[in-house]
């Protein structure tokens, strides 16, 4: 059996905090790990898409790995964000950071060059054949312009023991379901999508790899301990009071959503690294509206 349990329920994909002059700040990432722990995450995800990480250089991303193991010090597991669009670059990656501390890797389907499924499944059998730590892997069509069929991740799911599970952020609830239906027994099946988090959950998934979950832990996890639970009733009607925010969080994009949430929340500072930008004057106000209706603090 695939391990399951350490990494069911809800992850939070977590933010990179900048200084003003667009150093990498770690007494704030310090302050979201604590955070984030105290408010009920399961788990913690470093170096993906929430964590601006095409921005960051390789020796930052190497320093935030080492930062991230030493401070969550063993409290949750941390799943580390290792991909790219060059194979032998990401090869490169798993020699060269420090994975002792982490329970996973996270691997992000190929971007840009648009890979066919052989070549997603070559891909990703060079990954898991080098890999020291389980995979899960991360189809996210939307910023990668490739879709990973359910075919191919069921064909890597079931040819790879250390192929773990998948964060599925294609928005397709029909692709989800056919690998839910064929998986083999273990195998994780998590949202990238934090609104079709308790949907997915409904249908026999595991749980979500979280945007929400950095800026709103508590309000996020109660959600999602409901439908662990099995009561989806009422996992529902705690989300629809979260859906207004979690709207605005994407409403920009992502990070640039969650960062500035987080700035009204007091948390971080609100820089962003080129080509993104600080949210608007309207998003901060917005937040500010909705932390104060639906007491989000």
């Amino acid at each position: 059996m695939k391990q399951r349990n350490r990494l069911a329920g809800a992850g939070a994909a977590m933010i990179t905090p900048f200084t003003a002059d667009g150093r990498i700040d770690y007494r704030a990432l310090g302050r979201m790990i604590d955070y984030v722990i105290d408010g009920g995450v399961d788990y913690i995800v470093a170096l993906g898409t929430t964590a601006e990480t095409p921005t960051l250089y390789m020796p930052e991303r190497a320093a935030i790995a080492l930062f991230m193991t030493d401070h969550i010090a063993g409290r949750v597991p941390l799943v580390m964000g290792v991909g790219g669009n060059s194979t032998s670059e990401v090869l490169d990656q798993l020699r060269e950071f420090d994975l002792r501390g982490a329970d996973a890797i996270l691997s992000v389907t190929p971007y840009y060059n648009k890979p066919s499924q052989e070549g997603l499944y070559q891909h990703f059998r060079t990954v898991a054949e080098h890999s020291p730590l389980p995979v899960i892997l991360y189809n996210i069509p939307g910023r990668s312009g490739v879709n990973m069929t359910a075919e191919t991740t069921l064909r890597l799911a079931c040819d790879f023991d250390n192929i773990v599970g998948i964060k599925e952020a294609s928005g397709n609830i029909e692709q989800m379901q056919r690998i839910l239906d064929r998986r083999p027994e273990g195998f994780l099946v998590l949202s990238g999508d934090d609104g079709m988090a308790v949907d997915l959950m409904e249908r026999g998934g595991d749980g979500v790899i979280s945007v929400a979950a950095n800026a709103f832990p508590r309000r996020f996890m109660a959600c999602i301990d409901a439908a662990r639970e099995g009561d989806f009733a009422r996992a529902h009607t705690l989300y629809a009071a979260l859906d207004e925010a979690v709207g605005a969080l994407f409403a920009e994009g992502n990070p640039v959503g969650v960062k500035c949430a987080l700035h009204v929340l007091g948390m971080i500072g609100p820089t962003m690294r080129l080509p993104l930008v600080e949210g608007t004057a309207g998003l901060k106000e917005k937040f500010r509206e909705l932390i104060a209706k639906y007491d989000l603090k």
